[in-house]
């Protein structure tokens, strides 16, 4: 997906944990999309440091996408229990058809993309490094809408 892309349509998922969403929900704020997998540890590694950005950061609105790595993580009931274990209290879009990360174009686990109030994609990171890289652009972002 390229910088300054449009937000692509996030209503595909096959079910909504915490609040259902769609694009319209998103209009006139900032937004961050985060794919994860439930056996990717090195996304469990990251979500407290995640939490921490969603409470420092409340006018971005953060929106989580797991993305099945294997036929094993469809299991629904099996994210759902992630979710409540690592308090991921933002909507959480379980894609269990790769509908959403198709759209994004996204390959990655952890996957961060940040996009304005416009909806159009400012930064976009993957792998070991992503959460770490994310934190000043969304100070960034945040004070855009202050």
């Amino acid at each position: 997906m390229r910088l300054q892309a449009a937000l692509p349509d996030i209503g595909g998922v096959t079910e909504w944990v915490n609040q259902k969403v769609s694009n319209d929900d998103l209009t006139g704020q900032p937004v961050l999309v985060h794919f994860w997998s439930v056996s990717c540890e090195l996304c469990k590694m990251g979500f407290k440091e995640l939490n921490k950005l969603r409470e420092e950061h409340p006018q971005v609105e953060f929106i989580g996408i797991h993305v099945p790595r294997s036929e094993k993580d469809t299991d629904v009931d099996a994210v759902k229990e992630t979710i409540v274990k690592y308090e991921l209290k933002h909507p959480q879009g379980i894609d269990n058809r790769h509908a959403v990360v198709d759209a994004f174009e996204n390959e990655y686990v952890p996957a961060f993309y940040l996009f304005d109030a416009k909806g159009q994609l400012r930064h976009r990171f993957g792998g070991a490094r992503a959460l770490s890289m994310l934190k000043r652009p969304l100070e960034r972002m945040s004070g855009e809408i202050e």
